[in-house]
């Protein structure tokens, strides 16, 4: 095991404990960073859109930061929504076929919902199954960490760069650190929605139809 794979396990564990002792503000906090992010992409909108329209200016950098920010999102997002069971899917099946069944096949959503993570955070687990694959996300982050390259709009400020003694353009691997990170947390989020639909804590991997089901209880409160 190499460094930035003891890292990811040693953020999970770290997660995991946390979680444990403090339930309520673990999920406050990833509720709030990802608030931050939403706000983060928002503020540089607007602030483009006046800065262009009334001083005819604007930061250069701000298309490839929004952009950067949206991923971001999309893959903290994904580990969020399997935590929250709020990713959308087709259930009719699940409703439609026994509990036991239905069951079985929420387990196996799980199961290739890890399987998904490990494959891209990284395949070469699969060599030793005699799989032909190489790469994933932790090596092509170490290879944009050791190379140290920059990306290509955005520049830190003068005083960073003065204080930390950083390059001009903000470092690649900085940015696209969340790629191991996410799918490390997606990888995780799954193998807890795996336990928790194997003992029964909850029903299925996707969202739930309980405001549906709210509604249809209390569809005749008002006739009376």
């Amino acid at each position: 095991m190499d460094w930035p794979h003891l890292y990811l396990l040693i953020l999970i564990l770290v997660i995991w404990g946390l979680e444990k002792l403090f339930p309520r503000f673990m999920n406050k906090l990833e509720e709030n960073f990802l608030v931050l992010i939403i706000a983060s992409i928002m503020a540089v909108s607007f602030g483009q859109v006046i800065a262009r329209y009334a001083f005819n200016t604007g930061w250069t950098g701000s298309l490839e930061f929004n952009t950067t920010m949206f991923s971001w999102l999309i893959l903290m997002g994904m580990s969020y929504g399997i935590k929250n069971g709020t990713h959308l899917g087709v259930d009719i099946v699940l409703n439609a076929v026994p509990s036991k069944i239905g069951k079985a096949l929420s387990l196996f959503g799980a199961l290739a919902t890890l399987v998904y993570a490990l494959l891209l955070l990284d395949s070469a687990w699969l060599a030793a199954m005699g799989v032909d694959v190489r790469g994933g996300a932790i090596e092509y982050w170490a290879k944009m960490y050791k190379i140290n390259i920059g990306v290509e709009e955005m520049r830190w400020p003068d005083f960073i760069m003065e204080w930390f003694g950083v390059k001009e353009r903000v470092q690649r691997w900085l940015v696209l650190v969340i790629l191991p990170i996410s799918l490390a947390l997606l990888a995780y989020r799954s193998l807890q929605a795996f336990a928790a639909i194997l003992t029964d804590k909850r029903h299925m991997l996707i969202a739930g139809h309980e405001a549906q089901d709210l509604v249809e209880e209390h569809k005749d409160a008002l006739k009376d």
